[in-house]
C-alpha cells in the first residue's frame, strides 16, 4: 500500500510536527506532502527528504516568502492542496491544523484525518484573533474568511475518517464539520520528562509562547499580587534538558490558557510537577484534579490566585503524576493509531 503523509507547512517544530514524526515511524515508506518546508528547524540539509522521507511542497513554497511566511497565502492554499497529485497512492493521512486537507481524491484512496483542531482563526477564536491582529491582517480577514470558511468545509468533504487529538477537538469537529471522529491523544515524550529527579523549589512555571489566548499576562499578575516568583520558559529559548530541570524544580506549572490538547501540562506531570489548569479544554483530559495537580474555574487573577493557595496546601505525589502522564507516551500513540489505520471501519467519537 502506497502512502502519503501530509502536513500544512514545515517551517519549525512544535505539537503538530511532533505528531507527523511519529507517523512517519509508523508509517516509514511514506511520502510526506506540504505546502512550505524549511529544513532547519529539523535538523536537515535538504529539501528533498525529512526523517527518510522524500518531501513534496506546493507551489506556495515557490512564490515570494513562501517557504518563510506560508501563513501568507491562506487564500491559495484550498488551489494548492487541490493540485497535488496523489493519485498513485492508496493511503493518504493528513496533519491538519491548517488547510491541507482539502485533497482531490481518486476513486478507491482512503482519507484519514489527523485533525489537531479546525482553524481556530476561521472558528472558534475568530474573533481574538481578529482583535489581536493588525490593520492588515484585520483587512485580509474581512475579505477573506467566508471564503476560507467554505473551503474548509468543502475540504472535510474528502475524509473518510477523523482522528482528533482530544475530546475537545472531537466535539469541535462534530459541531463544525458534522463528523465523528476518533479520540487518539498526541505523543507526548514522557520516557525524556520523567528522567528529571524531583526536586521542587520555590517558583511557579508558565511555559509556552507569548500569544494572548495562552494567558501569560494571567498567571503574572497573579504571582505579582501573591508575592511568587514566576519563572516564563516560551519561544524555544530553552533546550529540552533546561525545560526538564524547570518541571521538576517547580513547584507548579501554570496552565492559565484554553488549549485543544496540550503537551506541556503531560511534559510537567512526567518530570513529578503538578499542574494548575484552567478547567477547560484538554487540561480536563490530561490532569486528574486532586491527585495530579488542580483547576481554576475562572480565567480571572482571583480564581488562579485561590488555585495556587490551594495548591501549597496540598501535598503533591510526583509518582502518581508520572505514572498519568504515561497515558499519553509515543508508544500509546503509535499503538492507537496502528490500531485506526490498520481498520477499514470508520469513525465513532470515543
Amino acid at each position: 500500500m502506497r502512502t502519503a503523509l501530509l502536513h500544512y507547512w514545515l517551517t519549525n517544530v512544535r505539537g503538530g510536527e511532533q505528531v507527523l514524526s511519529a507517523l512517519g515511524e509508523l508509517l516509514p515508506e511514506a511520502n510526506i506532502f506540504t505546502h512550505a518546508y524549511l529544513p532547519c528547524p529539523f535538523g536537515e540539509t535538504s529539501r528533498r527528504s525529512l526523517w527518510g522521507h522524500r518531501v513534496e511542497e506546493s507551489f506556495i513554497a515557490r512564490l515570494p516568502f513562501g517557504r518563510k511566511h506560508p501563513q501568507a497565502f491562506l487564500p491559495l492554499m484550498p488551489l494548492a492542496t487541490r493540485r497535488l497529485d496523489l493519485d498513485a497512492y492508496d493511503l493518504v493521512v493528513s496533519s491538519e491544523s491548517g488547510p491541507i486537507k482539502g485533497i482531490r481524491k481518486r476513486a478507491g484512496q482512503r482519507h484519514v484525518c489527523y485533525c489537531h483542531t479546525p482553524m481556530r482563526y476561521l472558528w472558534d477564536m475568530h474573533d481574538e484573533y481578529f482583535r489581536t491582529a493588525g490593520i492588515g491582517g484585520k483587512l485580509a480577514m474581512k475579505l477573506f474568511t467566508p471564503y476560507l470558511r467554505r473551503e474548509d468545509l468543502r475540504s472535510a468533504e474528502s475524509v473518510d475518517e477523523f482522528v482528533a487529538n482530544s475530546a475537545f477537538v472531537a466535539e469541535r469537529i462534530k459541531r463544525i464539520y458534522g463528523r465523528d471522529a476518533v479520540v487518539v491523544h498526541p505523543p507526548v515524550d514522557v520516557e525524556f520528562f520523567s528522567a528529571a529527579e524531583r526536586t521542587a523549589g520555590g517558583y511557579y512555571l508558565f511555559v509556552g509562547a507569548p500569544v494572548a489566548y495562552k494567558r501569560l499576562d494571567l498567571a503574572r499578575v497573579a504571582c505579582a499580587k501573591m508575592g511568587r516568583e514566576l519563572v516564563v520558559a516560551g519561544g524555544g529559548a530553552a533546550t529540552n534538558e533546561e525545560l526538564r530541570d524547570l518541571y521538576a524544580g517547580a513547584k507548579a506549572l501554570l496552565f492559565p490558557g484554553l488549549e485543544d490538547f496540550g503537551i506541556v501540562p503531560v511534559e510537567a506531570q512526567a518530570a513529578g510537577c503538578p499542574v494548575i489548569a484552567y478547567g477547560a479544554g484538554g487540561a480536563l483530559e490530561t490532569v486528574r484534579d486532586g491527585e495530579t495537580g488542580m483547576f481554576f474555574d475562572r480565567q480571572d487573577v482571583e480564581s488562579l490566585c485561590c488555585a495556587i493557595e490551594e495548591c501549597e496546601g496540598r501535598r503533591w505525589d510526583s509518582n502518581a503524576c508520572r505514572i498519568n502522564a504515561r497515558r499519553f507516551s509515543k508508544q500509546v500513540f503509535l499503538d492507537r493509531m496502528g490500531a485506526v489505520l490498520g481498520s477499514r471501519r470508520g469513525g465513532g467519537t470515543e
